[in-house]
């Protein structure tokens, strides 16, 4: 594929770089931040380090956001790379020792063909209504993934919106609730000026092997990342306690492939080579 035709993929919606312009993502996911957040956040590094390749390997971080996976994937021994639409994450991700990060569109990266051995997708797709984008954006980590690379890839289930209202009180609300039974009809998460979130697709636990099927992996695993554990009360006290922390962690192990409960997670990571 040629720079040109990389080129002709439409920018990324302004109400997406609004929303992460706020900078809210980086405390959402760390330590202090939404319980829900932190515990992604220790799951999905719990899975990664269970799938990625031993360090020193090359890795490209594709909407790596403010570099908040990136930041340990250097501690652990990883070159990483991080590529993100957002120049306020561009500019937070290049303040971490280690990190190189520039501007890019998960659609066409600027990256060169078969250059590492990990591609990493923690938002991108979930930020891509269609599925034509959502192909593309896997094609071309296909492209720049060294022969046998591995991707990891994270969308957001379909009936996370339904569960997290649920758990948080707020699905009684009439507006809250009516929007949220839109999304599950078809999984597009339109703007409203006062929302949530912003524009997303919330997809079916079956759709992510299909999308990677289709850009050409072999796919090799999902896994949910919250489990059940995020919509329990208490778990706020439970992340808090180290000891507890871990016993989430070793519980939410022993259900995360399970087919029949990979809806339940608010968001999944699917796994494929090239």
């Amino acid at each position: 594929m040629t720079d040109t035709t990389r080129r002709q993929h439409p920018a990324v919606p302004e109400e997406i770089l609004a929303y992460y312009a706020r900078g809210a993502e980086d405390a959402r996911l760390r330590d202090g931040g939404a319980p829900a957040g932190r515990l992604e956040f220790w799951r999905t590094q719990d899975v990664l380090r269970r799938l990625l390749p031993a360090a020193p390997a090359r890795v490209l971080d594709v909407g790596g956001g403010s570099g908040v996976h990136a930041e340990w994937l250097v501690r652990d021994g990883y070159e990483v790379e991080l590529v993100d639409p957002v120049p306020l994450h561009v500019e937070q991700a290049s303040r971490l020792p280690g990190v190189k990060a520039r501007s890019g569109d998960a659609r066409s990266l600027p990256a060169d063909d078969r250059a590492y051995d990990v591609v990493l997708m923690l938002g991108p797709l979930y930020h891509l209504p269609e599925r034509a984008d959502r192909v593309r954006a896997l094609t071309e980590a296909y492209r720049v993934a060294r022969p046998g690379g591995l991707v990891v890839a994270a969308t957001i289930n379909r009936f996370a919106q339904l569960h997290d209202l649920l758990r948080e009180e707020r699905y009684f609300v009439p507006l809250h609730r009516e929007r949220t039974d839109t999304v599950l009809l078809d999984g597009r998460h339109p703007f409203h000026d006062d929302g949530f979130f912003t524009v997303a697709y919330f997809a079916r636990p079956d759709e992510g092997p299909a999308e990677f099927t289709d850009a050409g992996f072999t796919v090799e695993g999902q896994y949910g990342v919250e489990g059940v554990a995020w919509l329990m009360g208490g778990v706020e006290d439970w992340l808090d306690d180290p000891e507890r922390r871990e016993a989430v962690l070793a519980a939410s192990r022993h259900i995360e492939s399970d087919p029949t409960l990979l809806g339940a997670s608010g968001h999944l990571l699917t796994a494929g080579r090239r």
